[in-house]
């Protein structure tokens, strides 16, 4: 009995293997526009799409992140600013590709700009720590995402959007995982709403991996500012004791536990967009597919009781 079913999900994964081999062809002709090129994920796709042939049109917060992609990447990659909080200027990209792209229109958008901080717990932060990220990481994709998708639709194209394992599983407090969780559902409604216009709306999950996001020093400079901007009243609930306990788990634990391999998720991205049958959804990181999706199915007390027993005891109980 258990071979036969051994024997089937083998089956059923070489016949998926098989099945997501085809490329789309003419990618010299396909334009993706690519937000948050500055480092991490959206620099290695910019870099590793372009030397695939496609004509990337690559947006940076910074002037230097342009200047570094133009001097390693072909003439055929484009830079331009983009600040994804600004209407205006979202806007005046999107004008600027639509004449770029012309009659084609554009194949693809991947919405990879995000960022992480302010991060910490609920009572820790305030409204304005939530507006903050939440205009980047949710506004900011919704924003980028309907102001090229009539280009996107004329080309049948792709959006692809980069959200988060922990759209999936909330593990700890603050405005991240709720603008992740928010990134979720505005695919899934895209993916429905746009499936009679031939567009395929994908959703990058990654889990761990060593970006800006998970250095150990940033996120600790991060606490500290909470804690000290805090209120003498929320100190005293956790204790000082829980901070140091909290800053050691981020300098002893979240950099071993994240992968440095970034191309497992360049990897998916690229799938996504140059597959002919791409999937709906791409977990890249062994953390994700083993640990934070399967907590995630779990009934709620199983997975709070996990990550509880493994939470730091606070002062004030």
């Amino acid at each position: 009995m258990y071979l036969y079913l051994v024997g089937l999900l083998l089956l059923y994964y070489v016949y998926r293997w098989f099945r997501e081999l085809p490329r789309v062809p003419d990618k010299g002709n396909k334009y993706v526009y690519i937000t948050g090129c500055d480092s991490g994920f959206g620099n290695l796709l910019a870099r590793h799409l372009d030397s695939k042939g496609f004509r990337v049109i690559a947006s940076c917060f910074s002037e230097k992140g342009e200047e570094d992609l133009r001097k390693s990447c072909s003439p055929n990659l484009t830079t331009t600013h983009l600040d994804v909080r600004s209407q205006d200027i979202v806007a005046k990209v999107a004008a600027m590709i639509k004449d770029k792209v012309g009659e084609r229109g554009l194949w693809a958008v991947v919405n990879n700009a995000g960022v992480s901080l302010p991060a910490g717990l609920c009572d820790w932060l305030t409204i304005d720590d939530y507006k903050s990220l939440l205009d980047v990481n949710l506004n900011g994709v919704i924003a980028v995402t309907l102001s090229v998708l009539p280009l996107i639709k004329k080309a049948r194209g792709r959006v692809v959007n980069v959200a988060s394992v922990f759209g999936r599983i909330s593990v700890t407090g603050g405005p991240y995982t709720i603008s992740k969780y928010g990134v979720e559902a505005f695919n899934d409604s895209l993916r429905v709403n746009m499936a009679p216009f031939g567009v395929k709306v994908l959703c990058i999950e990654p889990g761990f991996f060593k970006t800006n996001m998970t250095d150990s020093a940033i996120l600790s400079k991060n606490v500290m500012y909470l804690w000290e901007k805090m209120p003498q009243e929320v100190r005293d609930d956790y204790g000082t004791e829980y901070l140091e306990k909290l800053l050691a788990v981020l300098t002893e634990k979240i950099e071993k536990i994240s992968d440095g391999d970034l191309m497992k998720v360049v990897g998916c991205m690229e799938h996504a967009l140059s597959a002919v049958r791409p999937r709906h959804r791409y977990s890249p990181g062994w953390d994700a597919k083993l640990f934070w999706l399967p907590l995630s199915y779990m009934p709620t007390c199983v997975s709070d009781y996990i990550m509880n027993s493994q939470a730091i005891p606070i002062a004030k109980k």
